[in-house]
């Protein structure tokens, strides 16, 4: 009796298939012959010509690599083979099953065998119903082997090709960084995203006012702002999240910190941070900086690199305020002992209702040498602001300090304007986004009483939507207040003209500087460090002015 065949039409197509390189060299016409509707057609037309088979079903792999058997569809045909269901294999060719020369030999030449399922590969006239000693060990290795070849030169292109591009500025990432998007008009351009840019500026704002990267986090939240993964979904953008569970992505000090030490926002493109082990394996390395590919003034700034530079420096000293505090000290990683060059270290005494602080050398503290070194905060706020009166009417430092504003944050009412716009665009799109949540909870409801969808089925998506609608509900509203701070703001500023605040936010810089109390951004951002020495002596490293 004629064995009967239930057959599985296994159809791949990898990224590599699709390259413009290769459909250069094929002509164009092997990409178009390899297409997962191409491979569907010829299996489909060789089965119907079969009297003793039928298909069981297509398992379709589209957009993995050859050279990894770790694909969900040919997994899932696997299982099928393991548990009888299928018998018998049908692939185009044998590249479609794969490119690694020694997974696909052991597969044709062990594994199907030992379930007793046959393999067809129709283009290579390979079928192992018939096939003899010379067609199985001595052929097919050798087509199995130049397929692994080809994986290997088209990979081999594919990294050429991207470190090209790279080394001309194009960026060739899947996803543009949080507060920049594609240009329209060329995809390998970065432009920036006007909402996300100010996002983006905010924080490194935060960061040298001394706030830690969870505080940041923290206040991103209390504002409604969107986390970098969720802006990108709810823009449309195909990435994957943990949004089937019903989780949303928050802010968090990791994803802070990934913002605050990525040099893209000052201009300058960074490719080619990590690389693949080979081609076989999908595990990446990550490499060192030095053969980072570095190319200055592809893109818009967002960041101006001296603030980026300022951030670095501050990111190596430790920023963490005291137990509860949002912010850091404002000397924390600023005070150093003069002799030992080690950081001092504050104390805080309280007797009767008050509090006093002062500073030591740690060497010191830990009985390692040195002398104390000791500073109150009230002869060291002196000093500082002191020192730093003195270089403001140097005639050099006086211009710059006139032509420096705090990154980002503009204090004219056009700037508050703008920034107004751009806040209404969001909270009106993600408006939008709650009412098509809300439609789709509709639509569940319908469907259940049509009974396309039975009632287990429905409470777990009414589940994932309600909960999303809520979080969604708390980010608008979040926002909303926000905005309407803004507009506070706004009105405010209609008091004054652009060169008056400017004018004025200098004359009191003059007139008194209250760095030693309060402004932490003026202090950092232009003290590099602060040498204490015996008797109460101070001296000041600028950024700028020596």
């Amino acid at each position: 009796m004629e064995k009967f065949y239930f057959a599985a039409a296994y159809l791949r197509l990898s990224k590599e298939d699709t390259r413009a390189d290769y459909r250069q060299r094929a002509g164009g016409s092997r990409t178009e012959s390899n297409s997962i509707i191409s491979q569907r057609d010829l299996i489909d037309s060789f089965i119907k010509r079969q009297k003793n088979m039928q298909l069981y079903d297509i398992y379709v792999d589209d957009g993995w690599s050859g050279t990894n058997f770790d694909r969900p569809a040919f997994g899932r045909m696997m299982q099928d083979i393991e548990t009888g269901r299928v018998n018998c294999v049908i692939v185009k060719d044998l590249s479609r099953l794969g490119r690694d020369y020694i997974e696909a030999g052991r597969l044709i030449q062990k594994t199907f065998p030992a379930f007793s399922v046959r393999f067809i590969a129709i283009i290579d006239q390979f079928d192992s119903l018939t096939a003899d000693y010379h067609e199985t060990s001595l052929i097919i290795p050798v087509k199995n082997f130049v397929n692994d070849a080809y994986a290997r030169d088209i990979s081999a292109k594919v990294r050429s090709h991207q470190r090209v591009k790279r080394e001309k500025g194009d960026f060739i990432g899947a996803f543009a960084p949080y507060g920049y998007k594609k240009s329209e008009e060329n995809r390998n351009q970065l432009v920036p995203d006007r909402y996300a840019a100010r996002i983006v500026r905010r924080i490194f704002h935060w960061k040298i006012e001394g706030y830690s990267n969870l505080g940041i986090a923290k206040r991103l939240e209390e504002m409604g702002v969107l986390s970098p993964v969720e802006y990108k979904k709810i823009h449309g953008e195909s990435f994957q999240t943990g949004f089937l569970t019903g989780i949303r992505a928050k802010w968090s000090s990791v994803t802070v910190k990934r913002i605050l030490t990525n040099e893209n926002y000052t201009g300058t493109l960074v490719q080619g941070k990590a690389e693949k082990l080979n081609y076989k394996i999908r595990k990446t390395i990550q490499k060192p900086k030095d053969e980072w590919i570095r190319i200055e003034g592809t893109h818009q700034s967002i960041i101006s690199k001296e603030i980026f530079q300022l951030v670095q420096n501050l990111l190596a000293i430790d920023r963490r305020g005291g137990k509860g505090e949002k912010k850091a000290h404002r000397y924390r990683g600023l005070l150093f002992c003069g002799d030992c060059k080690k950081p001092m270290i504050q104390r805080v005494n309280r007797y009767k209702g008050q509090e006093r602080v002062a500073f030591i050398c740690s060497t010191s503290n830990q009985g390692k040498g040195c002398s104390r070194h000791t500073i109150s905060e009230q002869t060291l706020n002196q000093l500082v602001q002191t020192a730093l009166e003195q270089q403001l009417v140097l005639p050099d430092n006086r211009e710059k300090l006139y032509r420096e504003r705090k990154p980002g944050i503009k204090t004219d009412r056009e700037a508050v304007k703008e920034e107004i716009e751009v806040w209404k665009a969001e909270l009106d799109y993600l408006k939008n986004e709650l009412v098509q949540y809300r439609m789709v909870g509709n639509r569940l409801n319908q469907d259940l009483q049509a009974k396309i969808l039975t009632k287990e089925e429905f409470e777990y998506f009414d589940e994932i939507y309600k909960q999303r609608s809520q979080e969604l509900q708390q980010v608008v509203n979040r926002q909303q207040k926000t905005l309407e701070k803004l507009v506070q703001t706004a009105v405010l500023a209609e008091e004054h003209t652009q060169t008056e605040a400017s004018a004025d936010w200098l004359k009191q810089r003059e007139n008194r500087l209250q760095i030693a109390k309060s402004d932490r951004f003026f202090l950092v951002s232009r003290v590099k460090r602060i040498l204490v020495y015996e008797e109460k002596r101070v001296y000041l490293e600028l950024w700028y002015g020596k």
